[in-house]
């Protein structure tokens, strides 16, 4: 089942000027030293990621030309006429001198582009684009790996840690693009020498992180009505205060140990008015009780004075222990609002965690692998997986996949059994069969349709 052409139709289709975006992308290397053209080693750089090498040196053995047709159909998707495929060293020589900062901007054309074309518009809430944020691990060390990491202890154990905190949009069917990144990471590097203990440092986290990426989530979509989802480490007068300053919503998490005398007043006003309620019963039999409180007010420890809304869920299964769910919101809580709210907003913040980190981590993207050990190469290759997989999602949850499994009978999941078998018959494709020219004509790809997945 040669489903390499997929691929190419779905780039194509949703970004046509992919290519013409790639040789935007500065090429600092002397003119005299140039062998590769820069458009190939970034779709060399892609390719690591589209067809889920696993590692940097598996460029030399999977992609090896030999006897393949992988430089035949790799020129044919990136326009060149290279005559010989580059080594891997090449590929994160080149990322070096490139530097990270091009390969973000061209992530941000990517979506910019699904955004023009209405592609999430099926996943807006009350007319807001969810941006899921949350932090996760990138890589771990048992040594110094630079004056950048941060440190904690565990147990007896030293970690030095470098982590990132994301901002994801969520589509429909659970896709999520990469719309937003900050590393999290320590640059005083003055103080660290000079302190002798862990505990001593003032290091970078997740909030901090929080106050960097917000302008830039501003600068890069400047007219987008955002709603920031997140966990209950938002709920603060810095998450409130950056809502306001970039006219945006809020929807995060509500629990008791944040906020704790605000908590306390939620639960009271709540027995103090039950006709705000909502019940829904399931299909499955789940039964979900929605509750709520309009108006609560807090004082941050900057003397900011703020009101928000607040939800709680109590959901019940047969034969399991009943779940209750809270979140906070700025977005108008009645009727009509509160159960969207909550199944299709606050409930979804899962999907960063799900579809975004652990797909990322636990499958052969490797989001947790030290593709280099170059500090812009590292954050380069970061990139380069964050737009793969988004390409590899609209290619999962499309349409065309779905038509070719019906060809013969079968559904996208019965003809290739998981997302592994996908990326293994993805690399056999590349590997072994010459894609047609059919698939790379990007007028013709723009004249498709292609849906995503809503069964």
């Amino acid at each position: 089942m040669n489903i390499g052409p997929l691929l190419v139709q779905t780039i194509h289709h949703f970004w046509p000027d992919c290519n013409a975006w790639l040789d935007q992308i500065p090429d600092p290397r002397p003119a005299a030293s140039i062998t590769y053209a820069s458009r190939f080693l970034l779709w060399w750089g892609l390719s690591l990621f589209l067809f889920k090498l696993s590692s940097r040196r598996q460029l030399d053995f999977e992609l090896d030309a030999a006897g393949t047709q992988v430089l035949h159909n790799l020129n044919r998707l990136a326009g060149t006429q290279q005559s010989s495929r580059p080594v891997n060293k090449t590929l994160d020589d080149f990322l070096g001198q490139v530097g990270s900062q091009p390969i973000a901007d061209f992530r941000t054309q990517l979506v910019r582009r699904l955004l023009r074309q209405k592609v999430f518009d099926p996943a807006r809430l009350l007319g807001h684009r969810l941006v899921l944020l949350d932090a996760t691990g990138h890589l771990c060390f048992q040594h110094c790996h630079c004056e950048r990491c941060l440190v904690r202890q565990h147990g007896s154990k030293t970690l030095y840690l470098h982590q990132v905190l994301e901002a994801k949009l969520l589509g429909p069917e659970g896709v999520v693009a990469s719309i937003g990144t900050v590393f999290i990471e320590n640059t005083d590097q003055g103080q660290r020498l000079a302190l002798a203990s862990a505990e001593q440092l003032k290091q970078d986290c997740e909030l901090k992180a929080w106050q960097r990426l917000a302008p830039q989530l501003k600068k890069d979509f400047p007219q987008l009505p955002i709603c920031i989802v997140g966990d209950g480490l938002y709920l603060c007068g810095a998450t409130l205060a950056l809502a306001k300053d970039n006219n945006w919503r809020f929807l995060v998490v509500f629990k008791p140990g944040r906020l704790p005398a605000v908590w306390d007043e939620f639960q009271r006003l709540l027995a103090l008015c039950p006709q705000q309620c909502v019940e829904l019963l399931l299909p499955d039999g789940t039964r979900q009780v929605y509750r709520w409180v309009n108006g609560l007010s807090y004082t941050d420890s900057e003397g900011r004075f703020w009101t928000f809304n607040a939800i709680q869920c109590e959901e019940s299964r047969p034969g399991k222990t009943a779940t209750t769910w809270a979140w906070a919101t700025d977005l108008p809580v009645n009727r009509r609002t509160v159960v969207p709210l909550g199944n299709d907003g606050g409930r979804q913040r899962w999907c960063i965690e799900n579809q975004g980190f652990n797909m990322q981590k636990n499958s052969d993207l490797r989001l947790e692998h030290a593709y280099s050990h170059g500090d812009e190469q590292l954050k380069a290759f970061y990139y380069l997986l964050q737009c793969a997989h988004l390409m590899l999602q609209l290619l999962e949850k499309g349409s065309l996949l779905r038509q070719l499994a019906a060809e013969v009978g079968k559904t996208a999941l019965g003809l290739f059994g998981s997302l592994k078998n996908m990326a293994r018959r993805l690399l056999e494709s590349v590997r072994y069969l010459a894609w047609p020219d059919a698939a790379f004509s990007v007028a013709a790809a723009k004249g498709i349709q292609i849906r995503l997945d809503s069964s």
